[in-house]
């Protein structure tokens, strides 16, 4: 797959996506997805993974680990602290403003 391949948008709803739909989303190759799958760095770890249905917030954290791959030429497990140092500053942002906190 290359890079001229990228589907761009972001899913509406929580519409589950195949192994090859997000693979092909993301794209990556499905070996790139069962790889982080098997080593635990996305979410929905397991050896199963042929089966498995993944949502818009595998989605988005594939989207985020391929770029530091690519970007920085991020080892896989670097690339996934980072996904997380992301989605954790989301949920803050999300609670914050919940709260009523204006943030810049």
């Amino acid at each position: 797959m290359s890079h001229h391949d990228i589907i761009a948008g972001e899913l509406l709803d929580e519409e589950n996506l195949s192994l090859e739909e997000l693979a092909r989303a993301c794209a990556v190759d499905r070996r790139w997805v069962i790889e982080r799958l098997e080593s635990g760095l996305l979410d929905q770890g397991g050896h199963y993974v042929t089966h498995q249905r993944f949502t818009s917030h595998t989605l988005t954290r594939i989207r985020r680990m391929r770029q530091m791959e690519q970007d920085f030429d991020a080892v896989p497990e670097l690339a996934a602290l980072v996904a997380d140092l992301l989605e954790e500053m989301d949920r803050l942002r999300t609670r914050a403003r919940a709260a009523g906190v204006k943030l810049d």
